[in-house]
């Protein structure tokens, strides 16, 4: 017993000096934040103070308050178009970089990578430059007279807000595929087709389901950066269409509620856990 405990000693201290540095990052540059976000979420905002009464008034507020639910659906519905949009964009190239580039993939690879070594915001002024009422697709509509003069169309709307998500989000959905394609067995694929299995039928039961989880990685990263996301709508959105983030940016800056802000952020981080929940069982978070 004496020899066990002086062996067992040493081993239990090492694993604390191990253990004790990353767990202090992580409680104080995580744990704690989210902790006073969590608390601040129950408090009673009056006026211009935030009185520490617990309460359940936020949520209350958010759920019925059609500005607020009306707000959370048109989030919902955009990250999914977003994550949908690049996951048909992103698969076909993702196969492509990943089995036929050969000794161009490194090429391949600082293309796709090249817009996120760029400012986001110089991205999205590159939108507005492209859609804008004297931008670039109007000045090619009007050249060659698809359009009689210039129209307004283009921008400050759903479609160039989600157009200028997809562009900025997609290499988040092309690397995990990327990644998912370059283990893919090629024997697999070999065997598929030798058992007479048409493109449509080895993509169905042989591709998709083994490249699911980079699928799943990659649709994760998509949609929860599109929840977050609030300069995108402010920079290219219409006046109506503002996203969830926005909320949470003006409840903590012009609105000074931070109870209701927190609130709002807290709803959004647990619908985000529960689909991360159910996407880890899938093996999605082991190709974040």
């Amino acid at each position: 017993m004496v020899k066990a405990e002086i062996v067992k000693r040493p081993r239990d201290a090492s694993f604390w000096i191990t253990f004790s540095p990353a767990f202090s990052w992580l409680a104080f540059f995580y744990l704690i934040p989210l902790l006073l976000l969590l608390v601040y979420a129950f408090l009673h905002h009056d006026y211009v103070r935030v009185v520490r009464t617990f309460t359940l008034e936020n949520f209350i507020e958010i759920f019925s308050n059609p500005g607020y639910r009306n707000t959370l659906f048109r989030t919902f519905r955009i990250a999914t178009l977003v994550t949908l949009i690049n996951a048909i964009i992103a698969l076909p190239a993702a196969y492509f970089i990943a089995l036929y580039t050969g000794r161009f993939k490194n090429i391949a690879m600082i293309l796709l990578l090249l817009p996120l070594w760029s400012s986001y915001l110089v991205r999205i002024f590159a939108w507005r430059i492209i859609l804008g009422y004297n931008g670039v697709l109007n000045s090619f509509l009007t050249q060659f007279h698809f359009l009689q003069e210039p129209t307004t169309l283009f921008l400050y709307n759903q479609f160039s807000m989600t157009l200028t998500l997809c562009y900025i989000w997609l290499p988040f959905m092309a690397l995990p595929l990327i990644g998912a394609f370059e283990r893919l067995p090629k024997r697999l694929l070999e065997a598929a087709a030798d058992l007479g299995a048409s493109g449509w039928i080895a993509l169905r039961r042989v591709i998709l389901p083994l490249i699911l989880p980079g699928l799943l990685a990659g649709g994760l990263s998509v949609f929860s950066l599109t929840i977050g996301d609030y300069i995108t709508p402010l920079m290219v959105g219409g006046a109506g269409d503002i996203l969830a983030g926005n909320i949470v940016a003006s409840q903590f800056g012009v609105a000074d509620n931070w109870p209701l802000g927190a609130a709002f952020a807290t709803v959004l981080l647990i619908i985000l856990f529960f689909l991360m929940s159910f996407l880890s069982k899938k093996g999605a978070l082991e190709n974040l």
